[in-house]
């Protein structure tokens, strides 16, 4: 039985086409591949251990940063066994920041929810005075309001917008949740559920997408993501460790 394996073994074992073990070792996400005589490729277990961890690593999405899994992936391909962990914790780290903020922000909402007030001005501004004082554009005001998330009073004479206290508290809630990770429809979802008097599952609207509600992007269900992303990086982490103790 020959050592060497195909291109066609290593996609079987690893569940992909073969164009894309192909691809992988055109973009140096694997070891260099010795050739036959003859001209075809002699892959060995190696390849096969760094096909799986390149695969694993390279799914979409990265939100613990897409820079450091192609540079762990590299540096696996390279030999470099010890940088691969190391950037391999550097993304659990920042995947677990990223699930840090997803859960301040929805504490953030629920203290909210519960009837605290986050802001006791007395006056109203304008929508350019709420951007200022949030720190965020007018467009985005206008789109919020426009998308649903917030119904905002108008000047009966000039019919510009009027931000009491409640509107820029509701405002914090949504910045919050935005700049944590999660989608406009997910944020809606809740903000819907909690205007209905609903305010006891508002971490699971904002997780789970309705039956009739199409899910445009993984930030529908951020906090399952997360939770899942964690998940790959803890096994990039122990498939780098056993080709640690293979080459050894």
């Amino acid at each position: 039985m020959s050592q060497y394996l195909k291109t066609s073994d290593i996609a079987r074992e690893v569940g992909v086409h073969v164009n894309t073990v192909r691809l992988y070792e055109e973009r140096g996400f694997l070891p260099p591949v010795p050739r036959s005589a003859s001209g075809y490729r002699l892959f060995t277990q190696c390849h096969l251990e760094q096909m799986r961890l390149a695969w694993m690593a390279l799914k979409w999405p990265y939100p613990g940063g897409v820079e450091v899994v192609l540079e762990l992936v590299k540096c696996a391909a390279d030999g470099d066994m010890g940088m691969a962990m190391e950037l391999a914790y550097e993304y659990l780290a920042n995947v677990r920041m990223e699930r840090t903020r997803a859960e301040a922000a929805v504490e953030f909402l629920e203290r909210w929810a519960r009837g605290q007030v986050l802001d006791t001005t007395k006056r109203t501004l304008s929508i350019g005075q709420a951007a200022d004082h949030l720190g965020v554009t007018i467009d985005q005001l206008r789109n919020w309001d426009r998308n649903g998330l917030l119904d905002v009073p108008r000047d009966p004479e000039t019919g510009y917008r009027q931000y009491s206290a409640s509107e820029i508290g509701r405002l914090r809630v949504i910045r919050m949740l935005r700049q944590s990770g999660y989608s406009m429809m997910a944020i809606l979802r809740m903000m819907r559920q909690f205007d209905a008097g609903e305010i006891e599952q508002l971490r699971e609207a904002l997780d789970t997408p309705g039956e009739n509600e199409d899910i445009a992007t993984i930030a529908d269900r951020w906090l399952t993501t997360l939770a899942k992303q964690e998940d790959r990086a803890q096994a990039i982490i122990q498939q780098i460790a056993l080709m640690i103790d293979a080459a050894l």
